[in-house]
């Protein structure tokens, strides 16, 4: 028994070895110091964005670096542990039986809060760090798919309130029968845009219409988009003659009023086309603020693509690895949810809709990550 928990302690240490080699513990005391240097100057607060930024990234460094010294710690007591237990199984085989229960326990909650810093050193993109903007549109399936749209949000908020992560939703704009037609919301958290990238595609559901009298099947589809959230860094300049902004009053479910104000903000990029619409806020201003940076992390990340598209042409022609659709939930005749790029599924459909995605997140990471070394060899 002592042989096989050591065993399982000595890959857990080399797993955090591993983990401390691309994380850099001692480069990340070195950001701190600069962030505790930068928050502590007295005009700090003379620019509120920028020391909400400054405090926020020396806030995460601080928590990143906390788990990385606890991991190394607990390590170090899961030797003790075991040494006590075996100890005890010489004298005192009831005290030693349950000094071997706890020592599973805490095995356990290391492997997996490795599992969950390990998962991070695959996130290396270039604004992987960034907070995330999520979009999500209703597709073709009518009434379903506005419900599944807003099944989606639900489940997304409810995933990040399981993480104990900031979530604020921008906009919605509500379906006439029911569901929403399409939600922007951004969620702010150390890599929230790493992780939730591989979120985005399309996404399929197949139920038994609850809108259908006849009880038919229904499948529909909906659309996430997620782009990492603009920083004042990034230098975006977008033209006044560039846009067109349109203001009207925000309205909820059943287009009740919500105030009787023009409060709400429509802002459309001309060059691109895209439009952007914001309508949380109680003043067109910051409504307008609002939409501003979701746009301008729209062009972020289409400047990124269209770099991306640039690298691939001279690298000659790769296959594409992301298909149109990405994910199915099935209610009927079944109850599965798969990801149909790495084949992770789950058949509890009822706790995936409530936020218990971690699984087919970190799936999707790894296979990303093993997609992108597979393509730096070709």
């Amino acid at each position: 028994m002592a042989t096989d928990y050591q065993s399982e302690i000595d890959n857990l240490r080399k797993t955090y070895r591993q983990i401390a080699a691309v994380k850099e513990p001692a480069a990340l005391r070195a950001r701190i110091a600069a962030l505790t240097e930068k928050s502590a100057a007295p005009d700090l607060w003379d620019d509120p964005d920028k020391a909400q930024a400054v405090t926020s990234k020396l806030s995460h460094a601080q928590a990143e670096l906390k788990k990385l010294t606890d991991s190394e710690g607990r390590i170090e007591d899961l030797e003790a542990l075991l040494e006590m237990a075996g100890e005890e199984a010489l004298t005192d085989a009831e005290t030693a039986a349950e000094l071997y229960e706890d020592l599973d326990a805490e095995l356990a909650q290391v492997g997996k809060d490795l599992a969950d810093l390990q998962i991070q050193t695959l996130l290396s993109g270039k604004y992987d760090e960034r907070d995330a903007v999520v979009t999500i549109r209703s597709g073709a399936g009518g009434v379903d798919a506005a419900d599944f749209a807003q099944m989606l949000q639900r489940m997304y908020l409810r995933w990040a309130e399981r993480r104990e992560f900031s979530a604020k939703v921008l906009d919605t704009s509500h379906a006439e029968e029911a569901g929403i037609k399409s939600t922007t919301f951004e969620v702010h958290a150390p890599f929230a845009y790493g992780t939730l990238s591989v979120e985005a595609g399309t996404h399929r559901l197949v139920r038994i219409s609850p809108f259908d009298n006849q009880g038919r099947r229904q499948t529909s589809f909906a659309a996430v988009e997620v782009i990492p959230l603009i920083e004042q860094t990034d230098r975006i300049d977008i033209p006044d003659t560039d846009i067109r902004v349109d203001v009207f009053r925000s309205s909820g479910p059943g287009g009740q009023s919500v105030n009787t104000t023009d409060s709400a903000v429509r802002i459309t990029h001309l060059p691109t086309g895209i439009v952007v619409s914001m309508q949380d806020e109680k003043s067109q201003i910051q409504n307008r603020a609002a939409a501003m940076r979701v746009l301008q992390s729209r062009l972020l990340l289409l400047k990124q693509e269209e770099e991306a598209r640039e690298k691939k042409e001279l690298a000659g022609d790769i296959k594409a690895s992301w298909g149109d659709q990405m994910r199915s939930y099935v209610l009927h005749p079944y109850q599965m949810v798969k990801d149909l790029r790495t084949g992770f599924e789950s058949g509890n459909t009822d706790s995936v809709f409530d936020g218990d995605i971690d699984g087919f997140i970190d799936a999707g990471i790894r296979w990303r990550a093993t997609g992108e070394k597979a393509n730096e060899t070709d």
